[in-house]
């Protein structure tokens, strides 16, 4: 795995906010090592990511480009990239049956509270994805620290559900 990109696919209900966000800061962060994704198990008809994420990931310096919600089943087909890492972001899509991934890839849960359920003002939900953005980040700069000469299936796994407890 050291010498191609390795592919992350984050998965959540909507694939509107903890996803996408995971997706946009993944992008920033890898440096061309990692490539992320994402998709939802069911994400509603027009689904768009919500406006508070995609502004939270511009305050950040964090590319918008390119994103837009879309169906897990997108990256089950046979000519989807295939992935190398699968992480669900939320407990609804965690507890779900998945398609059958191509290649069999290294799986982990990272739960985060969904930033788009909070109540109060716009700053305060503002704040809530600026924590959950921090939060991912935290993990997943952690994730593409990992040494390129011993990044195998096994160890992506293992780090990335060891990460899940930090």
């Amino acid at each position: 795995m050291q010498d191609k990109t390795i592919n992350v696919l984050f998965l959540c209900t909507h694939n509107s906010a903890r996803s996408i966000l995971a997706e946009a800061l993944m992008n920033h962060l890898g440096q061309g090592r990692f490539k992320g994704f994402s998709a939802g198990s069911s994400p509603r008809d027009n689904q768009q990511p919500n406006p508070l994420g995609l502004q939270t990931l511009q305050k950040a310096g964090i590319s918008i480009d390119g994103l837009y919600s879309k169906s897990w089943y997108e990256f089950a087909l046979p000519d989807a990239p295939h992935m190398d890492l699968v992480i669900t972001v939320c407990d609804n899509a965690a507890g779900e049956v998945c398609p059958y991934w191509p290649g069999q890839p290294a799986t982990a849960h990272w739960s985060y509270a969904d930033p788009s359920a909070s109540d109060g003002t716009d700053a305060e939900k503002l704040e809530a994805f600026r924590q959950t953005l921090h939060a991912i980040r935290r993990r997943l700069e952690l994730l593409v620290s990992l040494p390129a000469a011993s990044v195998t299936k096994l160890m992506l796994q293992t780090s990335a559900r060891e990460l899940a407890k930090s």
